[in-house]
């Protein structure tokens, strides 16, 4: 793909692009199931659905993951007390799934588990299934924050972060 084609491709999708594949109502769904997960772990996931790179990242033609760290940052993700934090990012025009996660988590799970969970997300984004992907991701993500980051009996996670996924147009 040339670098105009793809500039052309981020600057057609916008906003209403990601609300026709995630009404309204699956984004509140999808906020109620973070919301659930962070119930039983001190984790905290985000989710953040992009339709288009900014123009200064299709200038430079900067890939997905550098956007992907780049919100991780901006959404303070990194700003967790158990250093726990995972963005699931999806972009649209280049139909790019990202997983960043904190340093305290990365220590424990490899890039494999990762990778696999991308892998499971491309399957359903293909089939036209965003919000059972993104669904089927917090839930992986959950399992592994359960498995090294469980709560103690009695204990609550303060929800560090909001649980709403961020659309950016």
């Amino acid at each position: 793909m040339t670098r105009w084609t793809r500039l052309i491709r981020h600057r057609w999708l916008d906003e209403g692009d990601v609300q026709r594949r995630l009404d309204a109502d699956a984004l509140a769904r999808l906020a109620a199931r973070v919301q659930d997960s962070e119930r039983h772990h001190s984790g905290e996931i985000r989710l953040c659905i992009e339709a288009g790179l900014p123009l200064s990242y299709l200038w430079r033609d900067a890939p997905a993951r550098e956007r992907a760290i780049m919100m991780f940052g901006k959404l303070r993700v990194w700003d967790t007390e158990h250093n726990n934090g995972v963005l699931i990012y999806l972009l649209l025009a280049d139909r790019a799934i990202e997983i960043v996660a904190d340093r305290g988590l990365n220590r424990q799970v490899g890039p494999d588990a990762w990778r696999d969970l991308t892998a499971q997300m491309k399957g359903d984004f293909q089939a036209g299934r965003f919000e059972q992907g993104l669904a089927a991701a917090v839930d992986r993500v959950d399992a592994l924050l359960r498995q090294h980051f469980p709560l103690a009996g009695g204990e609550r996670n303060p929800n560090e972060l909001p649980d709403q996924p961020v659309v950016i147009g």
